[in-house]
């Protein structure tokens, strides 16, 4: 016969001592210690589960936004007017496009950054400037010389002065010279300033006024001014209001632009020759610019550079100033704030390249020195970030980051503001590892039956 004991030996579901089931102080204490043991670690668990996990790896770029990059600025020039302000672009494969004005604004500002008025237009593109035969006589002089002594006293005497800003080494004014002193001849001859009074042609050497020349914000020669009376200097800042002539300057169409100045017109209609019209634009209030937009550039070694520039106008080095502020350059299309917060949330450092110039300012100071070129020195690189939702992989972000170097260099030629961008041939992608949420709960299964296991076998060894 098979005793009792000897079959209760088999028994797979003992019962435990009713001593081992009362309540103690060392297992309170024990207990106490497991649970917090068990919620730092599932704290842990928890923490890792939510914390996002991604991959950085450099592959050859495989660009699918085409082979042109888009570059944005918005750069103030303190020193540069808009009215010879020019953006050109160039490459390594003999791409020079010059003085791109589709995609550009340009705006008036004073020394301060501040602007002086509405956008500066530089109205149509004028065909090649007629400047008549030259001629290499001696040239009877019909215009009046204007000084700093004198200008103002002629600009309220006469309802219009026209004057001829020039420097006597300059080509351009050269062959200015014998037409405009010509007309300035004829128009005294048919409106005599003493008894008609209503016109008057003037002239200023600004190698000689150059105070003068500075005041009317003078960079390129010649320069022809038309001033009017009552609207010719207001003293507010520098400001000031005329009009600049950009026509043609053989003698007949100096002489159909003086005969328009004066002709009456009737109240109710304001209609002129559409030549006279492209021909006078309003000057520049000030001697700044802020120069803002965009273009498209191949995605090879260029530059961008901005520079006075101008195809009938000469330019003293000297005198040039290229300082600026970069309030924005930025490469590729804008990236909207909720997006780039979304890849901060996989990348909180991304997005500090973006715009790494932002809020600079390059200022040559000319009691340091002249005619200096500044140059920007910009290697670009692409940088993609992939996120992964339910097994689905998808494009969140694709920016164009640069680091920048800067420097002062002498110019033999007229100084510019030039930015040299170099595209890198890799770029930069980061890949979103997202977690399973199964394999979160095992390990927070596997947290909660360890910590009871290891909790009840230490109590069970102490109590014995």
């Amino acid at each position: 016969m098979i005793s009792t004991s000897k079959l209760k030996s088999v028994d797979f579901y003992r019962k435990i001592p009713r001593d081992l089931t009362e309540a103690s102080l060392s297992g309170a204490g024990l207990s106490i210690i497991a649970a917090l043991f068990m919620v730092f670690l599932f704290g842990m668990e928890l923490n890792n589960y939510l914390t996002v996990s991604t991959s950085t790896s450099v592959i050859v770029d495989k660009s699918s936004d085409g082979d042109f990059l888009r570059i944005d600025f918005n750069l103030s020039f303190p020193s540069l007017s808009c009215e010879f302000a020019s953006v050109d672009v160039s490459d390594v494969l003999g791409t020079n496009r010059l003085n791109i004005t589709k995609t550009i604004r340009k705006f008036s500002i004073d020394h301060d950054l501040r602007p002086t008025g509405s956008e500066f237009h530089s109205g149509p593109v004028l065909h090649d400037i007629n400047h008549g035969d030259e001629f290499d006589g001696v040239v009877s002089e019909g215009s009046v010389s204007l000084t700093g002594r004198n200008f103002d006293q002629y600009a309220h005497q006469y309802p219009i002065l026209v004057v001829n800003f020039y420097a006597p080494w300059c080509y351009w004014s050269n062959r200015l010279k014998s037409s405009w002193e010509s007309a300035a001849n004829t128009m005294r001859e048919r409106y005599d300033p003493e008894l008609d009074g209503r016109i008057i042609l003037g002239r200023v050497d600004c190698t000689e006024e150059v105070d003068l020349c500075r005041r009317h914000h003078i960079q390129g020669y010649p320069s022809i001014r038309i001033f009017r009376k009552g609207s010719d200097v207001k003293e507010d800042h520098g400001h000031h209001d005329h009009e600049s002539y950009y026509g043609d300057r053989d003698t007949e169409s100096l002489l159909k632009t003086m005969e328009g100045l004066i002709a009456p017109l009737p109240i109710e209609s304001h209609k002129s020759d559409n030549s006279t019209q492209n021909a006078k634009r309003p000057a520049p209030l000030t001697g700044g610019c802020r120069i803002e937009g965009y273009v498209r550039v191949k995605k090879v070694p260029g530059n961008l550079i901005i520079s006075a520039r101008s195809g009938s106008h000469s330019f003293d080095p000297s005198l040039m100033n290229m300082s600026h502020v970069i309030s924005h350059l930025s490469f590729g299309m804008n990236v909207s704030p909720k997006l780039m917060n979304e890849a901060k949330r996989l990348m909180p450092y991304i997005g500090r390249s973006h715009d790494k110039l932002n809020g600079r300012s390059f200022i040559n100071h000319r009691d340091v020195d002249a005619n200096v070129t500044i140059e920007h020195y910009l290697q670009i690189v692409k940088t993609e970030v992939v996120a992964r939702r339910s097994s689905r992989e998808y494009k969140l972000l694709e920016e164009y980051e640069y680091t920048a170097h800067s420097s002062l260099v002498q110019s033999v030629y007229i100084p510019v503001a030039k930015f040299h961008f170099e595209l890198s041939p890799m770029q930069v992608l980061i890949t979103e590892n997202p977690k399973s949420f199964s394999h979160f709960i095992t390990n927070v299964c596997a947290i909660i039956g360890g910590v009871f296991t290891v909790g009840c076998w230490d109590f069970g060894f102490n109590f014995a």
